[in-house]
């Protein structure tokens, strides 16, 4: 039963939402799973949905399901590309991942307009800017 599992904190594992340059020259807005910890993490799962008002008017996005597999140790992987045109909306990602057997699992919300030029910092991981959620 899910009260007899233990859950531990999540620790070492950011969501980041970068400004990445795609090939054809324009820029594109990516979110990316970060592996801080020294060790590989494994069967990574990721849904990811939007929700939130745009005035009065409650929108919501679809709910997308990323198996990812493994990231090694201080390592990264790609889980999506994001549309600035829901940058207004709760941006949710919800991460599911094993170390050495023991289940993790957190949520990690962008809040609405926190996606923002002024919210912009240098991910050395990925040599990109974007914002970090921890």
């Amino acid at each position: 039963m899910k009260k007899d599992i233990p859950f531990l904190p999540v620790e070492g594992v950011k969501i980041a939402v970068v400004h990445q340059k795609d090939s054809d020259a324009a820029f594109d807005w990516v979110v990316y799973l970060l592996n801080e910890n020294d060790v590989t993490i494994n069967n990574v799962f990721v849904t990811s949905r939007g929700y939130g008002f745009n005035g009065e008017e409650q929108q919501k996005t679809s709910t997308l399901r990323h198996v990812i597999g493994d990231v090694a140790a201080h390592d990264y992987a790609l889980i999506e590309s994001i549309d600035p045109a829901v940058f207004h909306l709760n941006n949710e990602y919800w991460v599911s991942y094993f170390i050495n057997g023991q289940v993790y699992d957190k949520k990690f919300i962008f809040v609405p307009d926190s996606i923002v030029e002024e919210n912009l910092s240098r991910i050395e991981q990925l040599s990109l800017t974007g914002v970090v959620h921890v």
